[in-house]
């Protein structure tokens, strides 16, 4: 992605700004590999989430959005932020998010 296309940073990068809102920013300890299929899975759940709404599909809508939230957590972007763990707790943290929405996509 081009630099012109990436959104602000706060100048400790722990945040991008996004129309003036601070949003947690990806860890950038993850490996291109892996935060690009992390990122893969996140919008395929965002795509399920919005089918499930337009099928008027809760059970559905609750697991996609369980996606979203272990997508999100694995990126860093929710959870326990990503500045306060050690390099082996963000690993395990994607490792983990990337083994579990792996496994759920074949299930």
């Amino acid at each position: 992605m081009d630099s012109a296309a990436q959104p602000d940073r706060t100048p400790d990068g722990r945040y991008i700004v996004v129309k003036g809102r601070k949003w947690r920013a990806t860890d950038p300890e993850i490996p291109e590999e892996a935060a690009s299929r992390l990122r893969h899975h996140l919008m395929a759940a965002r795509r399920a989430v919005a089918a499930a709404r337009r099928a008027d599909d809760p059970a559905a809508e609750k697991l996609a959005r369980s996606r979203v939230q272990t997508a999100k957590v694995a990126l860093g972007e929710r959870g326990t932020p990503w500045w306060d763990q050690s390099l082996t707790e963000r690993r395990a943290r994607w490792e983990d998010g990337v083994t579990a929405l792996d496994a759920d996509r074949k299930g």
